[in-house]
């Protein structure tokens, strides 16, 4: 008996080079906001971070920025041309995200059939594409104002490209936690995203 193929092989790829890619990015983000922090009550530990100072973690950031980058546009050509994005994540409406919200918070939301996603997995897949997007954006204001004064200025300004770039990171993690422990709630999707059945 032959299993309908779930992800494809593309898939499979982009979304563990991603997966490794938001980590180093985090953690090596964590250490460059360290040396210039937005908010003074937010620090993050040597043990959670990456690269052991400002020049070892923007060598870090700087390096892995255009994997991740290169990696969601390589998502974004291959899932729109493949309809893939069409697909799994529309329709998608307010009705239904809050339904299935409610039915995933009283445990009983259903896992039976990975093939497709409910309604508050399209919304928070929607949500980190828009997101990671609006991290690489607002990534490149900091890193090039002068040289991205359009994108500085659309930002807010250079001070507030990093506010967004700190929000949007924090989004980021916070999906991926959820993502984590949803796994670890349905270890069988794990599979489907290694084997791709």
């Amino acid at each position: 008996m032959t299993h309908a193929t779930i992800h494809p092989v593309w898939v499979r790829i982009i979304h563990w080079i991603n997966a490794a890619a938001v980590i180093v990015m985090c953690l090596s983000g964590w250490q460059v906001y360290n040396a210039s922090p937005i908010f003074k009550a937010i620090w993050f530990p040597a043990s959670i971070t990456l690269g052991g100072w400002l020049g070892g973690a923007l060598l870090w950031h700087f390096a892995v920025m255009w994997i991740l980058a290169a990696n969601f546009v390589a998502y974004m050509v291959l899932g729109i041309s493949t309809g893939r994005l069409r697909k799994k994540f529309f329709p998608i409406g307010i009705r239904a995200i809050a339904s299935d919200l409610i039915a995933a918070l009283r445990g009983k939301l259903s896992h039976d059939d990975l093939s497709g996603y409910n309604a508050v997995q399209k919304f928070a897949y929607l949500v980190v594409i828009a997101d990671i997007a609006l991290l690489v954006l607002s990534g490149l204001a900091i890193w090039k104002p002068v040289q991205l004064p359009i994108l500085r200025t659309l930002m807010g300004g250079f001070d507030n490209a990093r506010i967004v770039h700190f929000v949007a990171m924090g989004v980021l993690v916070g999906f991926f936690s959820i993502h984590v422990v949803m796994v670890a709630l349905v270890p069988r999707s794990l599979l489907t995203m290694i084997r791709g059945r």
